[in-house]
C-alpha cells in the first residue's frame, strides 16, 4: 500500500504568539488542550480524518498537554522536546530558529564511510551533545568520516541506551535537546564529518508510551520480542505509516542528518506492498535529491538477507547497506574460543575468509543457534553494503559485564583483527574507545521510574544470559552500571600505541582501499594465516593476518619485487603484515 493519508506532524507556531495545535487521534472521542499555567482546558475540534485541532495563545517555551477522553494529561505524540521527561509536558519550539552554517555540505557516498559509533551519555564526562562536539577534531584526526549516534529519542530518566525511546520526534532533553543535536551536526559538517542516527521503528519502550490513546499504532496480528508489533499493515495503518515515514524525513530535513541506521528491521512486521522500509528509502532519497545531499539508510538485521539492499525493481527494498554480523562473529569466536549462544556456529578461520570474500558466512545453510536455515546467497551484493565490525554496542554491551576485546584477547590479536576490519573493502564500523583500547566496559543501563519495570529489567537481564556461562550480571538500574560504562579517555602508554596503529590503518584505507575497486580475494594459507588481496583483481594491498603457529610475513609477495612492506606487527604470537604495490607497478608487470 502506498501511504497517502496526510496526517499532521507538528503544531505550527504562528505570528502573534499563537499556535495551531493539531494531533491525529482517531481512537479518541474527544481531546482537550491544556496549556501549562493557562486559564483552563480547551476543547479541540475533531475533523473527518481523526485529527483534532485548536488555535490557542502559545509561543516557543510554552508547555502543554493533551487530555484524551477521560485519561490523565499526556504529552504530544510528536513532541520535539520533553523538558521534564517522558511524562511531562511538551514544549513548543521554533523549529526554524537555528542558524545553520553547513549550506555547502552535500553529504558522503557510502563508499567513503568509516563509521564511528558512539553513545552520547557515556562518550564524554558531560553526557551531552556539546561534550561530543569537543571531541570532533579528535575523530577527524583519527580518520573517521561518519559518526553514528545511538538513539536520542526521549526515553525514561537520563541513563539509557536509547532503544527504550517512547517519543520518536523528541530529542532527549538531558543530552541537550533539539538545539544541542543541531549544534553537533552543524559542527561535524564544518569539519567534514557526516552524522547518522540510530532510529527505532520496530517497537517503543513501555514507560511513557501513550500512543495507544491516540490511534491504532499497535497490532496483535504480529508479535515481536517486545509484544504487539507496530501496526504497519492492519486497519488504520495508513496514519501509523505516515507517522514513521514523517519521522525519517524529519531527521533529514530538520536536523540535516546524513543517514539513519534502522534498528532490528527483522522485527518490523509488514505484509503489505510496498514494505514500509521500501517507502522510507524512497521518500528519504526523494527528499535528499531535493536538498542536494547524499543520504544513506542502513538496516540492522541478523537475517543475512540480500532483499534489504536489492533494488525495489528486483523485489528488494533498495536500502544502502546492512549491519552484517558474520564477520564479527567469525573473528570473535576464532580469537576468544567462545562457543556459547550465537557463537556456537562460528570459530573456523574459513568463515573469516568467506565473510571477507562474500560478506555473509551463512547463505542458506543450517544455523544451529536458530535450528533453521539462515541467509540467502550473497551474489550481487556489493561488499561496501556490508557494515562490519569487531566491536559495537550490541556485541560489547550484550555481554553480561560489557567486556570489550581489550580484556578478552591479547593486544596482538586485536591489532590483527583491526587490520582485517579497516583494510577490507566492506564498510567498517568502530565502537567508541576501540581505537585506543578502552578498558572500561560498556554495560546495559536503564533509569526507569516505574518500580515494576525496575524489577523486571533487573530480573530479565539475568535471565537473558541463561545460554552463557556468565555469573555476574550488573543491575541495569544501578547508577554505577552507567558510570562504569563511561570512556576513560586514557590516551597514554600502550593506549597511544594502539591509537597510532588505528590512525595508520585508517590513513592507508583512505589512500588505497577507498580510492579503488571495492572487492577482495581472501584465502586461508596452509600455515593457518589469512591472506587478503584488495582489490581482487590487480591488487594494491596484500594483508597477511597471522595466528599463533603461522609463518610471519609472505615470502612469495616479497620475492615478487613489486611490493613494499608498509606495516608489520608481531605481538603475542599474532601478527599482521601489510604490503602495498610499489608505485608504477601493476599485476601484469610482475
Amino acid at each position: 500500500m502506498k501511504t497517502t493519508v496526510p496526517i499532521p506532524s507538528f503544531s505550527p507556531v504562528l505570528p502573534g504568539a499563537t499556535t495551531d495545535f493539531r494531533v491525529w487521534a482517531p481512537n479518541a472521542h474527544e481531546v482537550k488542550l491544556r496549556i501549562v499555567n493557562g486559564r483552563g482546558d480547551i476543547a479541540m475540534r475533531r475533523e473527518d480524518d481523526g485529527t483534532f485541532t485548536a488555535h490557542a495563545p502559545a509561543s516557543p517555551g510554552t508547555r502543554y498537554f493533551y487530555l484524551v477522553d477521560e485519561n490523565p494529561p499526556v504529552p504530544d505524540p510528536v513532541s520535539r522536546l520533553l523538558p521534564e521527561g517522558v511524562h511531562g509536558p511538551t514544549e513548543v519550539i521554533a523549529a526554524d530558529a537555528f542558524n545553520w552554517t553547513d549550506h555547502g555540505w552535500s553529504g558522503l557516498d557510502l563508499h567513503h564511510y568509516i563509521i564511528y559509533e558512539l553513545h552520547v551519555g557515556t562518550f564524554t564526562p558531560q553526557d551531552t551533545f556539546d561534550g561530543v562536539i569537543e571531541k570532533l577534531e579528535y575523530l577527524r584526526d583519527l580518520g573517521a568520516t561518519v559518526i553514528e549516534i545511538m538513539p536520542v529519542a526521549a526515553f525514561p530518566g537520563t541513563r539509557n541506551w536509547g532503544y527504550d525511546g517512547v517519543s520518536p520526534y523528541a530529542v532527549q532533553a538531558s543530552y541537550g535537546g533539539p538545539d544541542g543535536l543541531k549544534r553537533l551536526v552543524n559542527a561535524a559538517h564544518r569539519l567534514g564529518l557526516g552524522v547518522i542516527l540510530d532510529v527505532v521503528y520496530n517497537h517503543l519502550g513501555n514507560e511513557g508510551n501513550y500512543l495507544r490513546q491516540f490511534g491504532p499504532y499497535f497490532t496483535n496480528r504480529h508479535h515481536t520480542p517486545w509484544g504487539d508489533a507496530i501496526n504497519f499493515d492492519g486497519p488504520g495503518c495508513e496514519g501509523v505509516r505516515r507517522y514513521f515515514l514523517d519521522n525519517a524525513l524529519y531527521w533529514i530535513r530538520e536536523y540535516h542528518l546524513d543517514g539513519l541506521r534502522l534498528d532490528a528491521v527483522q522485527t518490523i512486521k509488514d505484509d503489505s506492498q510496498p514494505h514500509i522500509l521500501t517507502e522510507i528509502q524512497e521518500n528519504v532519497q526523494r527528499v535528499a535529491q531535493e536538498l542536494g545531499r547524499k543520504v544513506c539508510i542502513i538496516a540492522e538485521t541478523d537475517e543475512n538477507d540480500t532483499r534489504y539492499v536489492r533494488p525495489a525493481a528486483q523485489g528488494g527494498m533498495g536500502l544502502n547497506a546492512v549491519w552484517s554480523d558474520d564477520f564479527h562473529h567469525a573473528v570473535h569466536a576464532s580469537l576468544t574460543s567462545e562457543r556459547e549462544g550465537y557463537y556456537q556456529d562460528f570459530g573456523r578461520k574459513e568463515q573469516i575468509v568467506r565473510a571477507l570474500n562474500q560478506g555473509f558466512v551463512f547463505q542458506g545453510e543450517y544455523f544451529q543457534f536458530w535450528k533453521a536455515e539462515r541467509g540467502t546467497p550473497a551474489d550481487g551484493m556489493p561488499l561496501p553494503a556490508h557494515v562490519i565490525c569487531i566491536q559495537n554496542h550490541d556485541q560489547v554491551g550484550n555481554r553480561a559485564k560489557g567486556d570489550r576485546l581489550t580484556t578478552l584477547v591479547p593486544r596482538g590479536a586485536r591489532k590483527m583483527a583491526a587490520a582485517l576490519l579497516l583494510l577490507a573493502p566492506h564498510t567498517p564500523l568502530l565502537f567508541m574507545g576501540q581505537e585506543y583500547d578502552e578498558a572500561a566496559p560498556f554495560q546495559f543501563f536503564t533509569d526507569y521510574g516505574d518500580p515494576v519495570l525496575q524489577q523486571a529489567v533487573s530480573e530479565g537481564r539475568r535471565k537473558e544470559f541463561k545460554d552463557f556461562s556468565w555469573d555476574e550480571v550488573p543491575d541495569p538500574q544501578d547508577p554505577s552500571t552507567f558510570d562504569r560504562s563511561k570512556l576513560t579517555w586514557d590516551l597514554g602508554g600502550d593506549h597511544a600505541d594502539m591509537l597510532r596503529f588505528y590512525r595508520d590503518l585508517i590513513a592507508l584505507r583512505r589512500e588505497v582501499v577507498m580510492s579503488g575497486e571495492r572487492t577482495c580475494r581472501a584465502e586461508l594459507r596452509m600455515d593457518g594465516a589469512i591472506l587478503m588481496q584488495v582489490p581482487a583483481e590487480n591488487p594494491q594491498l596484500v594483508v597477511v593476518a597471522e595466528f599463533p603457529g603461522s609463518a610471519h610475513g609472505s615470502p612469495d609477495v616479497e620475492a615478487a619485487g613489486a611490493w613494499t612492506r608498509t606495516l608489520s606487527v608481531e605481538e603475542d604470537d599474532y601478527g599482521v603484515t601489510v604490503y602495498r604495490r610499489a608505485s608504477g607497478q601493476s599485476r601484469q608487470q610482475q
